[in-house]
């Protein structure tokens, strides 16, 4: 996990920003993809990787698929607010980009593993951290197995890798259990919807209501 040493951070502001983390497998694709149709509030920070496009992905819209040469310029030039190796390949979140979006009062989600999540919440201390976990690890496997998509090693690494993303769960503010895809979603929208009645970030989008905090 690396950080831009130089972030150019503001303060928090009516923006909110919503980071998602889940071991592979767990369904954070899906929910997202689902919240993301319901709640036309909030903007997909895509991210940039080195890794093969799976089925059915778009570049620019799951992901920007780049190579390692390209990757590695944006980095050297600071684009990046965040960047890690997972399972071999290179992620990046774009700096510029997720920091004009809050700035100008607009909601974004982050789709980013736990040390990615802890690092850019040190460096954004508002953004709200939502963890999704399968019902058991059992599952998290048949599930993989499910996708086809990888091969026996793999699912073994992801599986390892797995229990020991589950160690950080406590780190986040909202955990939803993907048991149920229905009522997961609904928890989402919920831990959504409740992050936004923060009294902070209603103060900072509704000034005015509060004025009178000023007068006293």
């Amino acid at each position: 996990m690396n950080l831009n040493p130089h972030p150019q951070l503001e303060p928090t502001s009516a923006g909110a920003l919503f980071i998602i983390s889940a071991p592979s497998g767990a369904g954070k694709t899906t929910l997202v993809k689902l919240l993301m149709e319901r709640d036309t509030g909030i903007r997909h920070s895509i991210s940039y990787t080195t890794r093969q496009p799976r089925p059915g992905e778009q570049d620019g819209r799951e992901y920007h698929f780049i190579d390692i040469a390209t990757f590695s310029a944006m980095r050297d030039r600071g684009e990046f607010l965040e960047w890690a190796e997972v399972h071999g390949n290179f992620y990046g979140t774009s700096r510029t980009w997720l920091l004009d979006e809050m700035k100008a009062g607009r909601d974004t989600l982050l789709e980013i593993d736990w040390q990615g999540a802890q690092q850019v919440r040190a460096l954004i201390p508002g953004a709200v951290g939502i963890f999704i976990v399968p019902p058991s690890i059992g599952e998290l496997e048949r599930r993989l197995r499910a996708r086809g998509q990888d091969s026996e090693d793999v699912i073994q690494r992801r599986v390892a890798a797995a229990l020991g993303e589950l160690r950080h769960v406590d780190e986040f503010d909202f955990v939803i259990i993907n048991n149920n895809l229905q009522e997961a979603l609904e928890d989402l929208a919920a831990a959504v919807r409740a992050s936004r009645l923060d009294f902070a970030r209603q103060l900072a989008r509704h000034p005015d209501t509060f004025s009178f905090l000023s007068s006293h």
